[in-house]
């Protein structure tokens, strides 16, 4: 996958989990000021990014900054997707 379907499929992800459509959603929309996610909802949107990606994220190698905008973790699931590519 690469990066503009990886941002997709947060999106998604993002949708599924606060069970409301984002059509005003971009790269740029910060996760926990704009859409209000708190710890909770984070745990369940990598566990949702995860299943839809097929990765599977190190905990200790994640950090608020991933957390950041919806780019910043499109960054982290491409970075974790490239680990597990062997």
């Amino acid at each position: 996958m690469n990066r503009t379907e990886i941002t997709a499929v947060v999106i998604r992800c993002l949708s599924e989990v606060l069970k409301t459509e984002l059509p005003d959603v971009t790269e740029q929309t910060r996760l926990f000021e704009d859409l209000h996610l708190d710890s909770t909802i984070s745990l369940e949107l990598l566990m949702a990014v995860e299943d839809a990606v097929g990765v599977e994220f190190d905990m200790e190698e994640l950090n608020m900054d991933n957390f950041r905008t919806v780019g910043t973790l499109a960054d982290a699931v491409l970075a974790a997707a490239e680990v597990a590519v062997p």
